[in-house]
């Protein structure tokens, strides 16, 4: 437990005892009882203005959308006598109306890279998705090329590759069946 978590609740504690009533969780209490229909309506309007406010477009034709994940600690037991400790929350966000793409929350340990086509598949048509290594999965990038999707993702560095002078691409990996993609290289000069 945080540990100014804990010195909070000593210092409510010590406080319950004088003869002041505080209590550490209202806002979590009280929603125990209270709809959720309402904050979803405030998230939906919210995000209505900020699709309805957007000035410009960072390109007439594509739509740039950055992909990732992140891990959040779960510290509820109920879910840790189910064998939850943590979730991953896999979201993209579209740049050009500042929205939101797609959300979603899957419990387990599973690389990024398998849950790639799925946030893919969110992304309106004509959308560049960007992603990092987490998302680098020979077989997701074969099914992104396969789909003609736009996508930016950025490689592991042990990965083999091998320049083809006849038409300019790179051959990602080190199988005979290893296919050529369009890789970008770039490095500081300067240094």
């Amino acid at each position: 437990m945080d540990n100014s978590l804990t010195s909070m609740r000593d210092l409510f504690n010590r406080l319950n005892k004088t003869g002041y009533e505080v209590d550490i969780s209202t806002f979590s209490k009280a929603n125990l009882h209270r709809s959720q229909k309402p904050f979803q309506e405030i998230y939906q309007k919210l995000n209505e203005l900020v699709q309805n406010k957007v000035q410009k477009k960072l390109h007439d034709k594509y739509a740039i959308c950055p992909i990732d994940s992140t891990i959040i600690t779960l510290t509820s037991k109920l879910l840790w006598v189910l064998g939850h400790h943590q979730v991953k929350l896999f979201s993209s966000l579209n740049l050009a109306t500042g929205s939101p793409s797609d959300n979603f929350i899957n419990f387990g340990h599973a690389h990024d890279y398998k849950f790639g086509s799925k946030m893919m598949s969110s992304l309106p048509i004509n959308a560049v998705g960007v992603m990092d290594r987490g998302f680098a999965g020979l077989k997701f990038i074969q099914e992104l090329v396969q789909e003609n999707k736009y996508f930016v993702l950025r490689i592991k560095n042990n990965w083999k590759l091998e320049f083809e002078d006849s038409t300019g691409l790179v051959k990602v990996g080190a199988s005979d069946e290893a296919i050529a993609y369009r890789v970008i290289n770039f490095c500081d000069l300067s240094r």
